[in-house]
């Protein structure tokens, strides 16, 4: 039997069904929130370290106690390396946009004098032929200047374009300084034989002319100059036209070329749904030389599983989603840029190791952010965290939240005086 309604009780079940559509969500109110920004970065920041502390101890252990005859040596130079980024990243995050413009112009200047190092007798390298560290003694003082490079890249370039901001619509402003002191950088990473971190620098200078509104035939030019230098150098290289022949012949040097992406690849699919199990690792025992530092997510996808990756880029995209977010609500061009830079260099580096480990893209030896093992990487990943962290305290909303809270302390201060 149907029950009639009155227009009145029509009228109130629309007009709560109205309130209930125009209330803000869960979810709306906490991303309207001024500090929302700044815990976007800062949680997944945490999740994604402390994932990889757990990994690095996994992927490296065996390693560890074959080489040094210790299964603890690789984290715990990891955690040492934490310490040391995680205070660089408060200390960073605490200053203000002087206080890092200062900074940027330093940084470039001694990424440019750490690069000339790795040319004389305090220049190390590996047995694969690059030479591409700067140590100082034992090796706790090993620095890798590209990493220092990437960074000086973005910190300088933001302040540098940030000035010029009215004009940069001049290709002459835009491009000069910028484009040629990047290009030494990226040129002397090039010549210690480390072409894929220079290709990740090229990315990035690329990725902040375009968020400052270079033009599509400016961007086109630098890609075909880019894109010619890279087929020169990997045509007069043997080792890396064995890396694109491998890439493109799975059944290829199965023991040589493709053993890296090939048991990359068995390891992701090994661990299935739920993967094996924290620390049951098999291509860990000597199959997959780089577990611990280029090859880190296999070992995630062998031991978490599908669901374990499937975090992991969750956690990248969500600290994507919050460095564009922050770049895009600042009123600030030198934070705009900044945080556009550092959140491009994040995405890009994460997104060219994840599709190395599926094999999409030939070998290029770049660690995953805040993952991989690696004293300068991780140190100059944290660093990025903290200026995402100091841009995020500067947008409007987060401004006026702090000059509130400043305002109540002294009022409270001055009651208390008066009694």
């Amino acid at each position: 039997m149907a029950i009639l309604s009155s227009p009145l009780d029509r009228k109130q079940t629309t007009t709560r069904a109205t309130r209930r559509r125009s209330r803000p969500s869960v979810i709306g109110e906490a991303l309207a929130h001024p500090k929302a920004s700044f815990y976007l970065v800062l949680v997944p920041t945490v999740l994604l370290l402390s994932l990889g502390m757990m990994m690095v101890l996994s992927a490296s252990s065996v390693l560890g106690s074959v080489r040094f005859g210790d299964a603890y040596y690789f984290v715990k130079r990891q955690v040492f390396f934490l310490a040391v980024g995680g205070i660089a990243a408060v200390v960073l995050s605490r200053l203000q946009p002087r206080a890092l413009k200062i900074l940027g112009w330093a940084l470039v200047i001694a990424a440019l004098l750490l690069q000339i190092l790795t040319f004389t007798p305090l220049g190390w390298g590996e047995a694969k032929g690059n030479q591409n560290w700067v140590q100082f003694g034992t090796s706790f003082f090993r620095i890798q200047p590209s990493e220092l490079g990437k960074l000086a890249i973005i910190m300088w370039g933001a302040d540098l374009l940030a000035r010029k901001q009215k004009l940069l619509d001049q290709p002459k402003h835009l491009l000069v300084p910028f484009v040629p002191v990047s290009a030494l950088l990226i040129g002397l990473v090039v010549l210690q034989h480390d072409l894929g971190t220079g290709m990740i620098m090229g990315a990035i200078v690329v990725a902040i002319l375009w968020y400052v509104g270079a033009s599509w035939k400016i961007l086109a030019s630098i890609g075909v100059t880019v894109a010619a230098a890279v087929l020169i150098l990997v045509a007069t290289s043997g080792n890396r036209m064995g890396r694109i022949l491998g890439f493109f012949n799975a059944d290829h040097d199965t023991m040589g070329v493709n053993m890296q992406p090939l048991r990359g690849v068995f390891a992701l699919a090994s661990g299935g749904w739920w993967g094996l199990g924290l620390g049951a690792s098999r291509q860990k025992w000597g199959s997959l030389a780089e577990a611990h530092t280029d090859y880190v997510l296999a070992i995630i996808g062998e031991e978490l599983g599908l669901v374990g990756t499937l975090v992991v880029l969750s956690l990248f995209l969500v600290l994507g989603y919050a460095g564009f977010r922050i770049a895009l609500r600042s009123d600030l061009p030198f934070c705009r840029y900044l945080a556009a830079g550092v959140t491009s260099w994040l995405m890009i580096q994460a997104l060219v190791n994840v599709m190395v480990v599926l094999r999409m893209i030939p070998v290029l030896g770049v660690t995953l952010p805040l993952l991989s093992y690696g004293g300068s990487g991780l140190m100059a990943n944290l660093a990025g965290i903290g200026l995402l962290l100091a841009c995020a305290k500067l947008e409007p909303d987060a401004r006026r939240l702090a000059e509130r809270k400043k305002r109540k302390g002294r009022k409270a201060v001055t009651v208390v005086e008066s009694r």
